[in-house]
């Protein structure tokens, strides 16, 4: 009798273990949250690359949006002469605070202050702008306004065909 016992209690704690391993375990406690140093804001640049257009191989800006110069600023010079209602319908393309990345432009990137006291982007020695006509990355509505605004070569330029 005590074998039958014996063979009862190891059945009993068999089961028991069975139950118990497919259980799902209690979760164990959460540690504290350890405050995070937050992530550093990108630097913000400005890009320029070149796209295919109706006026052959052009600068733009990173989101496709076309650049231009103004005939009235001094190529070389360190101000824009674009102000006033000029700078509205012609805003400057900023220059940002890091250098601006490039893909297939191959002229001399620089900035000057521009007239908003901001780094303006130029090329090849020529400060740059966008154009309010233009309403799609690819739009060229600028071009040759007052034959005083011009595209620009990815080498800076000017496209006045």
């Amino acid at each position: 009798m005590a074998s039958r016992i014996a063979l009862g209690l190891a059945a009993a704690s068999l089961a028991l273990l069975g139950l118990t391993a497919c259980a799902s375990p209690a979760p164990e406690p959460e540690a504290p949250a350890e405050p995070s140093a937050p992530a550093p804001a990108p630097a913000s640049g400005a890009s320029l690359a070149t796209a295919e257009t109706s006026l052959g191989t052009i600068v733009v800006d990173g989101e496709g949006m076309t650049v231009y110069q103004f005939d009235a600023d001094t190529q070389g010079g360190d101000a824009s002469s674009c102000s006033g209602q000029c700078a509205e319908n012609w805003p400057a393309v900023p220059g940002g605070d890091a250098a601006p990345e490039l893909d297939g432009v191959t002229g001399e990137v620089g900035t000057i202050t521009g007239v908003d006291g901001e780094p303006q982007l130029t090329l090849g020695g020529w400060p740059l702008y966008y154009f309010v006509g233009d309403e799609a990355p690819g739009d060229v509505n600028g071009q040759g306004v007052s034959d005083v605004w011009w595209v620009l070569t990815p080498a800076g330029e000017r496209v006045t065909g």
